[in-house]
């Protein structure tokens, strides 16, 4: 008798929405370098300045599909020269369903870019070894916090619009 009584409550609860985030696919997008001086600056200290420049983007591309682009650029001039540029665009498609608007934004603005970040330094740190200069790692990024800081300057921005 328990095991019809088990069958009818399953039958009868409806089933939950699935979530579900799947990594399908990471890729470089766009990858150059350019070192418009070489590798000898005829520089007694290598000692450059650096400026970098991050972004990302996310675009549906099918029904739950998301491609989430991690795009870096890398600068480094020693006094008013530029030893190198190293741009790289890494790509991931992120499988995404069954989560809520405000969990979707979270995910592709802040989940997806942190798994992304590995590889677009490994790739930087590749491009710049490659062009002669010597090893350079990205610092690590806190994406939850740059997440967080885009959603307040968002919300800044939309109250303002609305006063004005």
């Amino acid at each position: 008798m328990s095991d019809e009584a088990n069958t009818e409550v399953a039958q009868a609860a409806p089933e939950a929405p699935q979530s579900e985030l799947n990594l399908q696919n990471i890729y470089i997008k766009d990858a150059s370098f350019e070192a418009p001086n070489g590798p000898n600056l005829q520089v007694t200290e290598w000692n450059p300045q650096f400026g970098m420049n991050m972004n990302t983007s996310a675009t549906l591309v099918a029904e739950n599909m998301h491609e989430v682009v991690l795009s870096i650029t890398l600068e480094a001039k020693v006094a008013d020269k530029v030893a190198y540029l190293a741009e790289v665009k890494q790509a991931g498609l992120f499988l995404v369903r069954g989560f809520e608007v405000e969990d979707l934004r979270r995910i592709l603005g802040s989940f997806c870019p942190n798994t992304l970040f590995p590889y677009v330094r490994a790739a930087i740190s590749d491009l710049v070894a490659k062009g002669g200069f010597p090893p350079f790692l990205l610092p690590p990024v806190n994406f939850d916090q740059l997440f967080a800081q885009s959603m307040e300057a968002a919300a800044r921005q939309a109250q303002q619009g609305a006063v004005n």
